[in-house]
């Protein structure tokens, strides 16, 4: 298995947790939390790979990623009435998978040789747009626009790291593991202490 074949598996893993406790959520039924949960886990890297122009699309080539994904949605069908609080889990979890998930857009573009620029913006496609699309179809106010958090940013930033961070580090596997723990130290940061962008406030108009 290659670093970016064990990324890629490990994010349709965690992707996929937080698609069916999105479905847990809004009480859907077996078919659904399958649905949200292979959604959730392989639509960043679908576009990803369109994008790149990489043939065949990642999960085409391995039936693995989708039958993990369904797995975890059985796993979370049968488990989600245990936990205290779904929604938190489901935070902790997705901040997880978009550490994982920036790490393995990077790896994707400095495969197949693309300059820094490309390498970042892959980064934050893989990292965001399974959750942004999960939370669309399950129709909530996505993570990715809550205000002022960090999660674009966070992805953004990981990814930067790990792109300044190459020429300094011995090899590929430290690259990955420094976006990996920027990603998650940003987004936990919003999650656990507040951290916030600002955010644009409408202001009057002054009477003349």
């Amino acid at each position: 298995m290659t670093a970016l074949s064990i990324l890629d598996h490990a994010a349709v893993l965690v992707f996929a947790l937080t698609g069916a406790l999105v479905a847990s959520r809004a009480q859907l039924d077996i078919v659904g939390f399958a649905f949200l949960a292979c959604l959730t886990a392989v639509g960043g890297g679908t576009v990803r790979d369109l994008l790149l122009d990489r043939h065949p699309i990642f999960w085409l080539s391995a039936p693995t990623y989708l039958l993990l994904a369904s797995v975890a949605a059985v796993v979370v069908f049968f488990t989600a009435h245990l936990l205290e609080s779904r929604y938190r889990v489901l935070l902790w979890l997705d901040s997880v998978a978009l550490g994982v998930a920036v790490a393995a857009g990077v790896a994707a573009a400095t495969a197949v040789g693309q300059p820094a620029a490309i390498v970042v913006l892959m980064g934050v496609i893989t990292g965001c747009l399974g959750g942004l699309m999960r939370d669309v179809v399950a129709n909530e106010v996505p993570l990715v626009l809550k205000q002022g958090e960090l999660y674009v940013s966070a992805a953004f930033g990981g990814a930067l790291a790990a792109v300044l961070a190459a020429p300094f580090l011995p090899g590929t596997l430290w690259q990955l593991a420094l976006c990996i723990g920027v990603t998650w130290a940003l987004r936990a940061g919003s999650i656990a202490f507040g951290w916030r962008l600002p955010v644009y406030r409408a202001r009057p108009p002054r009477n003349r």
